[in-house]
């Protein structure tokens, strides 16, 4: 007798993928904040992390490369969570959740509080 073999369904991440993170690329042109670096974004499980050069030396006081934002996608409920770095503690905190990803960006270029780009 053969024993049947229940095969469950894995459903891929749909972030990260190339086209959103070229288009986040694109997106941290319009930033308001330290326009003359050159941010790169990262993939990682479920959506991008995006870090920078620290221009200012207010996290590293060596210039170095700090983490910026953390945008992660949610598929359950096909929303974007935007997640600062608290640099102090070294965590990822959640500063909001937008519909769509291009509020997520704007949100993220305009940092009007300096809690991003710092």
């Amino acid at each position: 007798m053969q024993s049947a073999v229940l095969m469950t369904a894995v459903r891929p991440f749909a972030h990260p993928n190339d086209l959103d993170r070229k288009r986040i690329e694109r997106a941290l042109k319009a930033r308001k904040r330290y326009r003359y670096v050159t941010p790169s974004v990262a993939t990682t499980i479920g959506g991008y992390r995006i870090e920078s050069p620290c221009c200012s030396r207010n996290i590293d006081r060596d210039g170095g490369v700090v983490d910026v934002a953390l945008l992660l996608h949610d598929p359950e409920g096909a929303r974007w969570q935007l997640f600062r770095k608290d640099h102090g503690r070294g965590l990822w905190q959640l500063d909001s959740t937008h519909e769509r990803l291009p509020a997520a960006l704007e949100r993220l270029n305009a940092d009007p509080e300096r809690t991003f780009w710092q």
